[in-house]
């Protein structure tokens, strides 16, 4: 996903030649690519025998959707616990829970304004 979200649109041997050596074999890439149009994350056109894919679904979408599984499947569905799993399981310095801090201060505030 992330060499087609770079891409916008790309033929297979295209997003084979994104990847770093050593690469991984192309019906490997093929195999990979064809569940994730099964899965409807990806679409494609066809010209003659070839076929040009692109992304049904954008990576912010898709992040989303896959950290809301991580917090339901991990965290029964609460955020409070996931958030609270960095504080007490992670090494976190102090600017970077005070980054923490601030984001949720601004969040606060967004919420509490547009209640207002």
């Amino acid at each position: 996903m992330l060499y087609l979200w770079k891409l916008k649109k790309a033929f297979l041997k295209d997003i084979v030649e994104e990847f770093p050596e050593p690469k991984p074999a192309y019906t490997t890439i093929s195999t990979v690519v064809r569940v994730l149009v099964k899965k409807e994350f990806i679409a494609y056109k066809t010209y003659g025998k070839t076929r040009e894919y692109y992304p049904l679904i954008s990576k912010s979408k898709y992040f989303k959707d896959y950290m809301n599984d991580v917090i339901f499947s991990f965290f029964n569905g609460s955020a409070g616990k996931f958030a609270s799993y960095f504080t007490k399981n992670e090494d976190l310095n102090l600017s970077e829970l005070e980054e923490i801090k601030q984001l949720i201060d601004e969040k606060i505030k967004n919420i509490k304004d547009n209640n207002e």
